[in-house]
């Protein structure tokens, strides 16, 4: 595990994957810490969809986002449904959802570039946050792995698209999974439990964990088992192991929300974007 938190110059947290390439790509993982909103979105939430102050939110994203070296108008974002659909995107895409959530790609829960100095970015709140790396032909995607998707298995159907589109070779790629709900707090019911087993009809028994009569849903299980199955070695995928429901003092979670009556909360943010070399 390489995942760590390091402290910028404007007072920002980034979470960072040791493993990838700097010379290559930059990424990171927002946290909750140093932005403008007001609770329950307190305070660097980057969602514009959640009923956080437009404002609030774009103050937020451009002090994210200048951080690593871009602008807002830079960012390239999708309307995230909890789907399987992947995107290319390229410099046509620029700015596509960085102010407006209607101008978001549509109905997309991973993308994918070969395009340089182009910033994908993603919204979380317990959802797993996939990022993916190819060095060998400097190729980037970034995926979006709720329950829905997960057991839709997009990790691996991401990495299949960028098979496709740009030749990566999944023994090659570098995978980060990134701080999410854990199986430590996914508690899930009967019809989540159903689907499961049958996505996963060999490991469903690694993946549910029975506690006190209680299911659990590892996801980061999950979306491992399947990258290995496109042929990913376990060696090239990097899980962080914090659960965002656990570390809701630093990150976003709805089910830590839901845990304190509320039903709405902020959203962390992964982002990635190719260096122009």
């Amino acid at each position: 595990m390489s995942y760590f938190l390091r402290r910028t110059e404007n007072n920002l947290w980034h979470g960072k994957f040791s493993t990838f390439p700097e010379d290559l790509i930059t990424h990171a993982v927002s946290t909750r810490l140093g932005g403008v909103s007001k609770p329950p979105f307190d305070s660097l939430n980057l969602a514009l969809h959640v009923g956080d102050e437009r404002a609030d939110v774009l103050a937020n994203r451009k002090k994210f986002v200048q951080s690593l070296g871009f602008k807002v108008s830079d960012i390239v974002t999708p309307n995230q449904i909890h789907g399987d659909k992947i995107f290319r995107v390229d410099e046509n895409y620029r700015g596509c959802g960085c102010e407006n959530y209607a101008d978001s790609i549509p109905e997309t829960d991973a993308i994918i570039t070969n395009t340089p100095d182009l910033p994908l970015m993603l919204c979380f709140a317990d959802c797993v946050p996939i990022f993916f790396v190819d060095a060998e032909n400097c190729a980037i995607g970034l995926a979006h792995g709720g329950w829905k998707g997960t057991l839709k298995k997009i990790a691996a159907k991401t990495l299949l698209k960028m098979k496709s589109e740009f030749g990566t070779r999944p023994k090659n790629c570098l995978i980060g999974i990134a701080p999410s709900i854990g199986s430590c707090c996914y508690e899930i019911g009967g019809e989540v439990i159903d689907k499961c087993k049958a996505a996963f009809p060999k490991n469903f028994d690694e993946l549910l964990i029975n506690r006190d009569g209680k299911i659990f849903l590892d996801l980061w299980r999950a979306n491992v088992i399947q990258l290995l199955e496109v042929g990913v070695p376990e060696e090239n995928i990097d899980v962080a192991g914090e659960c965002t429901c656990c570390e809701s003092s630093w990150y976003f979670s709805y089910r830590a929300a839901q845990k304190n009556n509320l039903d709405r909360t902020g959203r962390i943010a992964a982002l990635i974007a190719l260096k122009n070399l």
